[in-house]
């Protein structure tokens, strides 16, 4: 494994809404009666912190950078990557938790050489440091050995 490449594979300190994926465009609510959803759901007045890990590059050429993000009480893991192998390829997005909790998704890696990104659902939880994450990348069908393996583990905190 390589170290980082600094090519700005992600974009940390945005506000939800100004990049978050998750973030509705739609202010939600009846516009009938004046409500509105609630601002957690929106994301208004909250900042999203990033905890990444270090972004690396395998030598067959797929690049990688792991977060967990958190806004409010909410945790959710992203993995930023380049697929630049030529080839599709199997990803899998994993966020641990306390207490032994897990989530994991499949990322669909296609062979564009493209920064892209895929995340996991949102968990509700108490302390953004109990939350990990690890993306792993590797051959479509389990075809040929593991890629590259990229984690959380940075104590590094960004945010807005």
């Amino acid at each position: 494994m390589g170290s980082g490449t600094g090519d700005g594979l992600r974009d940390h300190g945005t506000s939800a809404g100004a990049g978050d994926a998750k973030a509705p465009s739609d202010p939600g609510g009846d516009p009938g009666s004046g409500t509105r959803s609630s601002p957690s759901l929106l994301g208004i007045g909250l900042s999203t912190a990033a905890r990444c890990g270090p972004e690396l590059t395998a030598p067959d050429g797929i690049e990688a950078q792991t977060c967990v993000l958190t806004q409010g009480e909410e945790n959710w893991a992203r993995a930023y990557y380049r697929n630049a192998t030529g080839r599709a390829l199997d990803g899998v997005l994993t966020l641990m938790g306390p207490g032994g909790r897990t989530v994991q998704i499949r990322c669909v890696v296609g062979v564009r050489d493209e920064p892209a990104s895929c995340e996991t659902p949102r968990e509700t939880g108490r302390s953004p440091a109990g939350y990990t994450a690890v993306a792993e990348f590797a051959g479509r069908g389990g075809e040929g050995p593991l890629l590259l393996r990229v984690g959380s583990n940075s104590g590094t905190v960004t945010g807005s």
